[in-house]
C-alpha cells in the first residue's frame, strides 16, 4: 500500500517572535511541520510584497499556513499569493475592523511612529507601547521567544500591522482565539474557535489543546 504523504504545515510566529514559540507543538505523522522565520523587510515595503517574498520559503504545494498574532496577518497575505489547503490564524484578527478601540485610535493617529526604536532592547516597553499595558502584563514576555529586535524590522512591522487594509474576512481562514486574550479581546471578533483559558500566548501555555485539536481542524473534523 502506498504511504500517504504528510500534510505540510508552515508555522509563522508573531511580531518580534522567533520559531521557538512552536517548540511545544507536536503533531502526529500525518503532518509535517516547518517553522518560518522573519526576514529583513525592504524600506517601506508593502506587506503584500513582503508576503510574496516569504512564500519563496514554502517548498510544498497546497500547504497549511498557521500564523500567530501578526503572523496570522502575514499568513492571510501569503494565501493571496499561493494556493493553500487551509489558513489558520491564532490570537490574531481577520480584518482591521476587529482591532480594539485603542488600536483603531493608534491606527488613525499613527502614534506608533513615535516609538523610539533605540528602546528595542526592552521589548516589554515596545509591546506595551504598541498594544497597550494589558499586553505587557499578560503576554509573559521572554527574551527566549521575543528575539527579533532589528529596529528596521520592528518599525516596518508596526506600520504593516496598523495599516493593514483587509476589510472583509478571507473565505479560507479558520480563526482560533483565546477567551482571555486581552490584546485582541473577543468582544470585537466574530466566527472563531474559542480556547478555554486561552490568552494571547496560548500557543505556549495551551499547547496541549493545540496538539489535540489542530489535527481535527486541519482535516475539517469537528472540534
Amino acid at each position: 500500500m502506498e504511504k500517504t504523504q504528510a500534510i505540510p504545515v508552515y508555522l509563522i510566529p508573531g511580531l518580534a517572535a522567533n520559531s521557538n514559540i512552536f517548540h511545544l507543538i507536536r503533531l502526529d505523522n500525518r503532518f509535517e511541520t516547518h517553522a518560518l522565520s522573519w526576514i529583513p523587510p525592504k524600506p517601506e515595503e508593502p506587506i503584500s510584497s513582503y508576503a510574496k517574498r516569504m512564500c519563496k520559503f514554502v517548498k510544498h504545494p497546497n500547504p497549511v499556513l498557521l500564523g500567530v498574532s501578526f503572523g496570522g496577518i502575514l499568513a492571510q497575505e501569503m494565501s493571496k499569493v499561493i494556493s493553500c489547503r487551509k489558513v489558520i490564524i491564532v490570537s490574531s484578527i481577520r480584518t482591521r475592523k476587529e482591532l480594539p478601540i485603542h488600536m483603531r485610535i493608534t491606527r488613525k493617529t499613527k502614534a506608533y511612529r513615535f516609538f523610539p526604536m533605540h528602546w528595542v532592547n526592552n521589548l516589554e516597553d515596545f509591546v506595551s507601547f504598541a498594544f497597550g499595558p494589558a499586553s505587557r502584563k499578560r503576554m509573559d514576555l521572554n527574551k527566549k521567544y521575543l528575539s527579533v529586535r532589528d529596529p528596521a524590522y520592528l518599525s516596518w512591522s508596526l506600520n504593516a500591522f496598523f495599516q493593514w487594509e483587509q476589510k472583509k474576512p478571507l473565505p479560507n481562514v479558520t480563526h482560533i482565539h483565546g477567551v482571555y486574550d486581552l490584546v485582541f479581546p473577543t468582544l470585537y471578533l466574530r466566527d472563531y474557535i474559542p480556547v478555554p483559558k486561552g490568552t494571547h500566548v496560548m500557543i505556549l501555555l495551551r499547547a496541549r489543546w493545540f496538539n489535540e485539536n489542530l489535527p481535527k481542524i486541519i482535516l475539517d473534523n469537528t472540534v
